[in-house]
């Protein structure tokens, strides 16, 4: 099929991501237009597989940005409309339903956007979640808190990653952070803080089946990480073990349960110390800090572009098949880095497969079919890292990328 010719898609970000996508998308004889803000118009998009580029200017309301959309729609018709970051994901879902184009809508998003909402929904598929109350009556508040002990974690229902999270020691410090929060405080959850090792597993959904799935565990746990500085480390462990057989399980009847008919998530599990994978979150995204990256240079599956493949077949009633993969190891050590463009010349051992780019950021992906070799790499790169590179900064208010 020409491009002339092919399926519409918007595609909505508010961050620079999302180029294999599109690129996947354009490979597929789709045309694409691309939504998103002013400040990213010098970004490097894929220009070439791109139909059309609009700019808007950032903060606008749902309701100017159907209004463009409904505009744009005058003279295209969108087969498909696809959030590329986490953040445009209750805006797509709301234009779905508006322009009743297919895909999820406000309700099946919630449920891999709000934290409280995902937990519910995991507590009904069966899965471990750790004891956790909506911040909405005070009495149930005082009564989770006498019956869970404490410490607890304040969390946004909304937020990505660990920004805004709040851990709470006694029942003082919670009524304070209440108050601090004033009115916003409903979009908040207490949860119980249970220490333990955090594995993320990241899949791809087809027809409501799970048909790929990366394990993997985090270094340090990324809320650490981000409140307390270091370096962030991550890699794909051993496919044989029984970590990673349970978490392939859990997940593969977790998603589905979700309401995820296609696409890919990012989700957290912790394993405590009863042994147990306790929920943590789930995300309809491709993982952000280079685990795409990690899972591509183990796999040879790129995330991003499977993704594309499964959303335009399913539009055009073909089945998706998953791609031969390889099966070796791949894990990334990062940091903030104290100079702008940090040299990591010194770091010259043959797994190493790629470099990373990023402005005051050192990192690398190293590779092995041996799964051991790996993460004795990340030990020793993650202490040299924290002697040459690091640099610590407040832990940010808002997402960066």
């Amino acid at each position: 099929m020409g491009r002339e010719n092919g399926e519409w898609i918007l595609c909505l970000t508010t961050y620079e991501k999302g180029q294999r996508f599109m690129r996947q998308c354009a490979d597929m004889g789709c045309r694409l237009l691309l939504l998103t803000v002013e400040k990213h118009r010098q970004a490097d998009w894929p220009h070439d597989a791109l139909t059309e580029e609009v700019y808007m200017p950032e903060g606008l309301t749902l309701e100017q940005i159907t209004n463009t959309v409904t505009y744009l729609a005058r003279s295209r018709k969108f087969e498909r409309l696809v959030a590329l970051d986490e953040f445009d994901m209750e805006t797509i879902a709301s234009l779905r339903e508006h322009l009743r184009v297919p895909g999820m809508g406000r309700t099946t998003t919630s449920h891999f956007r709000d934290k409280l909402a995902m937990r519910f929904e995991a507590s009904r598929a069966g899965a471990l979640v750790p004891e956790f109350t909506p911040v909405l009556n005070y009495d149930d508040l005082r009564a989770y808190m006498a019956a869970v002990p404490a410490p607890w974690v304040l969390k946004p229902r909304a937020e990505a990653s660990a920004i805004g999270i709040r851990k709470i020691h006694e029942p003082e410090h919670l009524w304070r952070s209440l108050d601090e929060l004033g009115d916003r405080q409903s979009y908040y959850l207490l949860e119980r803080f249970i220490p333990g090792d955090i594995f993320h597993v990241d899949s791809i959904t087809a027809d409501r089946e799970v048909i790929f799935t990366a394990v993997s565990q985090y270094g340090k746990p990324p809320m650490q990480v981000m409140h307390e500085g270091g370096v962030f480390t991550t890699r794909i462990i051993d496919r044989n073990s029984p970590d990673a057989r349970e978490l392939t399980a859990i997940n593969s009847r977790l998603v589905p349960a979700m309401g995820l008919v296609r696409g890919v998530t990012h989700a957290e599990y912790i394993q405590w110390a009863d042994g147990g994978f306790y929920f943590l979150e789930v995300a309809a995204r491709v993982g952000g800090a280079f685990i795409a990256d990690v899972i591509e240079h183990a796999t040879g599956l790129n995330l991003w572009a499977e993704w594309a493949r499964v959303e335009i077949n399913a539009l055009r009633g073909l089945p998706y098949t998953l791609p031969r993969t390889r099966e070796e190891h791949a894990g990334s050590v990062l940091c903030l880095a104290k100079t702008s463009e940090p040299d990591t010349s010194m770091f010259s051992e043959p797994e190493i497969v790629y470099r990373m780019k990023k402005h005051h950021h050192a990192g690398l992906i190293v590779r092995s079919a041996d799964h051991e070799r790996v993460r004795l790499l990340l030990e020793q790169y993650s202490e040299r890292f924290a002697r040459e590179y690091l640099a610590v900064a407040p832990p940010p208010l808002k997402p960066t990328a």
